[in-house]
Order: structure tokens, then C-alpha cells, then sequence
């Protein structure tokens, strides 16, 4: 424990001495923040600058005022005083005393110097003499612990602080842990590497807030870097970002794009949901044979020849010459609907060429190069422009949608046959898109590559609106054009002197003032200089093909928990995810401390766990809470009720609760739901049903069973499973979780 080393007559005075040096930083604090706010206000009314140098500084500003609007809770939150006599204070942002050469009055908690805040201990003191943690109430300091470093007695640094953090109520989302991080956390968040951080822990560990405060701490050593293009973070479910949201704003960061899986492809909905066979085949990377074969299929040959009546001739379009277009155009290398150009242009050249041998047969002599030429050129122009031909064209090599080819395979067993996919991927409504779909889709894109002729109908609506725009304009300047000969010369001044048609157009243009996050997200071409992805053990190959291609510097953060995979597609082992995409530059480092699971509840799970993955060590809890977990036994009848008294027993508590079930269950919450959450009391109920889901229910039971911080309630229709023996028997749950 922390130790407080002073008389009481000393510690009064060093607390006024430290509130009044807190309030002075707050002072600072709020003169910056009407600094950036009168900034931001003036780099939105100015005048005589360019638009993008405006948008430069509006966005800074904006950024500045975000920054300093965050820091309001928890400003301070402790003091380092070093051998040779030197304070630093650690807080959540860096502030100066520019009147002094910028001395700095409070220290970031990412900067070097404040490293030493989370890593000292008496035996390695980091040149520190003395530790001091404040304990704060809104902008008031109520309290302070010291701890002597360097010398026995010591002891770890922070267990007050960090043990009431720990057993204080959970709110609606997780909280940032600036004020207490751990060694072997700051070890991993301060870690200076190129590649992919792996971060594998069990429950509580912290996995997850380590993560995202490395990314805080990324955008702080690398900002010019990776704020450009910003971050991105991959999380299981929309509850679990919707509970991780927060953190990165807490600490200043709003540059971040939070998305799952099912929304790496913009625009699309995700309806459905694969079973286990289904999504382990889609998941595999041999899913990239079955889409290209499934591509090759549509690239068709006539079964007959087909009639193509042009002015003076029919020409025809056989398997021959189908063949060999189908040949060059995918020996061009480009994506499908690209090198549909090439594959019309073949089958054009050998129609007119044919068409202009039996045209100007008798007539057209081979001397004749002009003669031939011009009637060639007549002869495209005519195809271009037939119907017949583009609509034998369209059903050779259709222009084709990632949407429609795969929704179309899955529909079709033949198809699937042809394209040598498993059986299980049929399915009666082609377009109900499932989790596993996404990478696909997202690989068709590449596959298929753009629509041409689509592209350039944009192209040309875009010039056509851009010139509607500046005769528009033209017309408006026309109108403020003052008569000059009812002005004097002196002030003679026309429109047209200060603007030309076009730089008036301008300004009627709709400019993207979205910020960085909204539009990253809307975009499926966008790539990120930083990724992080938590639950990654449930993440397929096809999966990782797309973040890879969503970051092509190969920059992660990866959070993950092998022991708790459910997903048939996901992860065995880190090396064989990662290694065909960043050999050898992937680091692989591991959190070993529960900091949220009771070390009762954490003996329940652990009995799971042995069977479950008996290779893997369960992480060891900080804390206990004085509450067994208990188990009771009821009737189908009774299960109602017995939920019902839990969920009524638990609103009169502070914190937060949850019901965990499978499905059927009124009110429950499926367990893959509730992954990467917490909760300061869970109900678990019908365990044995979730258990009998296999290797994935295993995984499932051990993710609800360590969701909750306080207390732990268990009901069970059937008998409980051997591994559940720890639980305590009770006859009812309310005399189970004393407050």
C-alpha cells in the first residue's frame, strides 16, 4: 500500500500548498480554453485566405478547443519529486508557462519524463524519490497518498488509488485508467514498434484500455504521421464500441473511426447470420479460388453463334471468337469490368474486319488502304451504336456488382458447383448479408474492379453541373455589372474586375466539412496508419485480408484472447494470421493480472477454463470482494421469477447488471454479446445449455461467467456442469449477493 509519511501538521500544509497549485493549473486551463475558442471563432469569420488554408486552421483550432474540453476531469492526478530535487506534476495534458520559457507546469502523461509516474517501484525507482497520487472530487483535491521510493517498505506503487478505481460502481461506459496504470501496461503502451503489437490476456486484464491508450499515446510521439489519415478500431459488436467509445475522447483523441466487422463495406446492412460450417468455409482463404472461379464463370461463350444485323451485312459472334477475346482480356491482368473494354474490342475488331471483307468484296482492292480503312471505321462506329451487339456484349462479359455476384452464387447450386464452393453456402435469399460475407464482398470490389462506362456518365453529369454552375454565374455577374457611364471614374468598379464566372461558381459548390472519422467511414478506399482490433482470435483470414488492405503500412495494435475463440473461422495462433502479412515484424506481448474479476468469481471460471484450455494459465485477480458466487436450481416454471427477482434486486443497487442466457430466454443477453463488456453483477442462466454448444459454448460460458466485477448469480434447470462445482448452493438469490 501507498505510504503517507508526514505528521498530520505537515500533510495539512502540503494539501493546502497542492490545492492551491491544482487550482492554478485549472486557472491556466480555462485562459487556454478561451485562448482556443477565440482562435476557432476567428479562423471561421476570416476573410483574405484561401479555403483550404481556412480549413487548416478551423480544423486545428477545433482540435485545440476538443483537446482542452477533455481535460477538465481528472486534470491532475499526482506529483513525482526526483533525487535531485525536482516536481513534476503528471496529468492528463501538457501545459506551459509561456511568460517563463515555456516551463512546463504540468506534464503529459504520454511524455517521456512521465514515465517514471507508472513504472517506479523501491526497487527500481526510476531516479524518483517520492510518489504522490491525488485523489480528486471534480476540480477539488480531497485527498493525497505518498510513497517513498528507493528504499524497503516501499511497496507498489498506486494499490490505493488503483483498488478503488477497481471497486468503484461501472457506468454506462469504460473509463480511462491515465491515473492508474500499471507497469506491465505501460510497458506495452510506451512500446516503440514499426509492426503489430499482439496484446493476448485473459478477462480484466485490461487488454482493451491498453490498447486504445497506446493508440492515445501513438497519436501523441507520431501525431503528424497518423492523424492525417487517422485510426481505425475493430470491435465484436455495436455494444462493445458503443462501451469503448469514450475512452479515446476522454483523452483528446477524436480522429478515430469505430466499426466492426459487418461495417467494413460502407452502405451495407447485415441482416443475417451463417451457420458454423458456412462461416468456417467463407472464412478460409480458399474462399479466393471459389470468388475468381465465380468471376471466370460470367465471362461466358456463346452455345450458338450469335446474329449481329448491321446496314449491309450480318456478322456473327461464335465460341472461336469469343474464346480468344475472353483469352486477351484476361491475359490483360485487369480486374473484370475493366478489361471488358478489351474483351469488346477483340470481338469488335474480328466483326469488322469480317463485315468489311464481304462488304467490299468485287469492289475494295487490298491497294485500296484508305478505301478499307474508312469502311472499318464506319463499321465500329455502327457496332458501337447496335443494340444486338451490346446486349451480346453484356450477356458474354456483363458488368457485374460484388452485390449481385455473390447474392446470385449463393442462390444457385449450380453455380456454387461450377465455382467449386461447399454446399453449405446456398442459401434462399442470396442478398441477407451475414458477418462472413463482408470480406468477400470487399474482395469482389478489388476482383471486379470499377464500371467504366459508369464512371465516366459521373464524370461527365460533374462537368455538365460545373458548367451550368459558371454560366449561371456569368449570368449573376452580368446583373451586378454596374452602367460605366453612370459612375465616376474614380470609383469606377465592375463585377468582372474582382471575379471571373468560375471562382463565383465556386463558392456555390457543396465543400465536405465532414471531420476525418465521418469520412473515412464512408469510404471503402480509405486506409488508416493505425489499426486496432480487439476480440481478434474470433477474426477469419478472410478478415484479416481486408484490415491488411485497409493499412498498408502494417501498423496494429491486436487485442485478443485465444482461450475464448467461439468462431470456427477465427485464429489457432497468432504466427499463422500474421506471418504471411508482417513476417517478423510482429511483437507478441501478454497481460498476466485480472484487474476486474473478483478472485471468487475468478476460481469459478478458472475450473472452466482447465477444461476448456488446459495448456492456458488463468490471469491472476488484485483483488477480492468478500462475495461467493452463488447457484440455485429451479423449475422452468419458476426461472421466470427467479430472473424477474435478480433484475428487481439489482436496481437498488449502484452500478450496472446483466442477464446472460441462450437464447429463448426472456430477457437475457447472448453471450457473445456481452464480450469485451462489464458489469458489476451478472446472472448467468441455463449454463448447461450454453455448454452444450460444443468448443464454442465452452468459450461462451467462460466469457459470461467473467463479466462481472462484483457479483456473480448462476440459475440452472438442469444439473450443473462438473466444472461449475465451486458454486455455492443457495436457496435463493437474494440472501446470494449481499450488498
Amino acid at each position: 500500500m501507498s505510504t503517507r509519511y508526514l505528521s498530520t501538521q505537515e500533510y495539512d500544509g502540503e494539501l493546502r500548498t497542492e490545492r492551491a497549485y491544482v487550482a492554478g493549473l485549472y486557472a491556466r486551463l480555462d485562459a487556454e480554453r478561451a485562448r482556443a475558442k477565440a482562435q476557432y471563432e476567428a479562423a471561421l469569420g476570416a476573410t483574405g485566405t484561401g479555403p483550404m488554408e481556412r480549413d487548416v486552421r478551423v480544423r486545428a483550432s477545433d482540435r485545440e478547443v476538443k483537446r482542452l474540453k477533455v481535460a477538465d476531469n481528472g486534470l491532475c492526478f499526482g506529483r513525482l519529486d526526483s533525487l535531485s530535487g525536482d516536481r513534476s506534476y503528471i496529468g492528463r495534458i501538457g501545459l506551459f508557462d509561456e511568460e517563463n520559457g515555456y516551463a512546463p507546469l504540468l506534464l503529459d502523461w504520454r511524455a517521456p519524463a512521465s514515465r517514471a509516474f507508472y513504472v517506479a517501484t523501491a526497487a527500481s525507482p526510476e531516479g524518483m524519490r517520492r510518489r504522490r497520487q491525488f485523489h480528486m472530487r471534480g476540480r477539488r483535491l480531497v485527498d493525497y497518498t505518498d510513497e517513498v521510493l528507493g528504499r524497503p517498505g516501499g511497496g507498489e506503487r498506486g494499490d490505493a488509488a488503483l483498488l478503488a478505481a477497481l471497486d468503484a460502481p461501472r457506468g454506462e461506459g469504460m473509463r480511462d485508467i491515465v491515473a492508474t496504470i500499471q507497469a506491465e501496461q505501460d510497458e506495452i503502451i510506451r512500446l516503440d514498434h514499426p509492426g503489430v503489437v499482439v496484446i493476448e490476456g485473459g478477462p480484466g486484464t485490461g487488454k482493451t484500455v491498453v490498447a486504445l491508450h497506446r493508440v492515445a499515446y501513438l497519436l501523441y510521439t507520431r501525431r503528424e504521421r497518423i492523424e492525417r489519415n487517422g485510426v481505425l478500431v475493430v470491435g465484436p459488436n455495436p455494444a462493445f464500441l458503443d462501451h469503448i467509445s469514450r475512452v479515446l475522447p476522454s483523452l483528446g483523441e477524436s480522429d478515430v473511426v469505430f466499426t466492426t466487422t459487418g461495417g467494413l463495406v460502407p452502405g451495407l446492412r447485415v441482416t443475417a447470420e451463417d451457420g458454423p460450417e458456412a462461416a468456417r468455409h467463407k472464412g478460409s482463404l480458399r474462399m479466393l479460388d471459389v470468388l475468381a472461379a465465380a468471376v471466370a464463370d460470367r465471362q461466358r461463350l456463346p452455345e450458338e453463334p450469335v446474329p449481329v444485323d448491321l446496314a449491309d451485312v450480318t456478322v456473327r459472334i461464335d465460341a472461336g471468337t469469343a474464346g480468344w477475346a475472353r483469352e486477351e482480356a484476361r491475359a490483360s491482368g485487369l480486374p473484370h469490368n475493366e478489361a471488358r473494354a478489351v474483351f469488346t474490342e477483340i470481338v469488335t475488331y474480328v466483326l469488322t474486319e469480317r463485315a468489311a471483307t464481304r462488304i467490299g468484296r468485287g469492289w475494295l482492292t487490298i491497294a485500296d488502304g484508305a478505301g478499307r480503312a474508312q469502311l472499318v471505321a464506319d463499321l465500329r462506329k455502327e457496332l458501337a451504336g447496335d443494340d444486338a451487339f451490346a446486349a451480346a456484349i453484356e450477356a458474354l462479359w456483363p458488368v457485374l456488382t460484388p452485390e449481385a455476384l455473390l447474392a446470385t452464387l449463393y442462390e444457385s447450386p449450380e453455380r456454387l458447383r461450377a465455382a467449386g464452393a461447399d454446399p453449405s453456402l446456398a442459401r434462399a435469399d442470396g442478398a441477407a448479408w451475414t458477418v462472413s460475407d463482408v470480406p468477400l464482398l470487399d474482395e469482389l470490389v478489388d476482383l471486379l474492379g470499377r464500371d467504366p462506362a459508369a464512371e465516366r456518365a459521373a464524370r461527365r453529369a460533374t462537368t455538365a453541373g460545373q458548367r451550368a454552375e459558371a454560366e449561371y454565374a456569368a449570368g449573376v455577374m452580368e446583373i451586378l455589372t454596374l452602367d460605366h457611364e453612370e459612375m465616376d471614374e474614380d470609383v469606377l468598379l465592375a463585377a468582372d474586375d474582382l471575379l471571373f464566372a468560375e471562382d463565383l461558381a465556386d463558392r456555390f459548390v457543396e465543400q465536405d466539412t465532414r471531420e476525418l472519422a465521418e469520412r473515412a467511414a464512408a469510404d471503402r478506399d480509405w486506409t488508416y496508419r493505425h489499426v486496432v482490433v480487439d476480440e481478434a482470435q474470433e477474426l477469419s483470414e478472410m478478415d484479416w485480408r481486408v484490415l491488411m488492405r485497409r493499412c498498408p503500412s502494417r501498423s496494429f495494435t491486436v487485442v485478443g484472447d485465444l482461450a475464448q475463440r467461439r468462431s470456427p473461422a477465427g485464429a489457432t495462433s497468432w504466427a499463422t494470421v500474421l506471418e504471411p502479412y508482417v513476417p517478423g515484424r510482429w511483437a507478441y506481448r501478454s497481460l498476466t493480472v485480472n484487474y476486474r474479476t473478483p478472485a471468487e468469481i475468478m476460481s469459478v471460471a478458472a475450473a472452466l477454463l482447465a477444461e476448456l484450455a488446459p495448456g492456458v494459465r488463468p490471469p491472476e485477480s488484485v483483488r477480492a470482494v468478500g462475495v461467493r458466487p452463488w447457484s440455485r436450481r429451479v423449475t422452468a416454471d419458476d426461472l421466470p421469477a427467479a430472473v424477474a427477482e435478480f433484475v428487481r434486486d439489482e436496481a437498488g443497487r449502484p452500478g450496472t447488471s446483466v442477464v446472460i442466457g441462450p437464447p429463448g430466454v426472456p430477457g437475457a443477453v447472448p453471450p457473445s454479446g456481452t464480450k469485451g463488456l462489464e458489469f458489476d453483477a451478472v446472472l448467468v442462466v441455463e449454463p448447461e445449455r450454453i455448454l452444450a454448444d460444443g468448443p464454442r459454448g465452452a468459450a461462451e460460458l467462460y466469457v459470461a461467467l467473467t463479466r462481472a466485477t462484483q457479483r456473480l448469480g448462476v440459475l440452472h434447470r438442469e444439473p450443473l456442469p462438473p466444472a461449475l462445482a465451486g458454486l455455492d448452493a443457495l436457496g435463493s438469490p437474494a440472501g446470494a449477493a449481499p450488498a
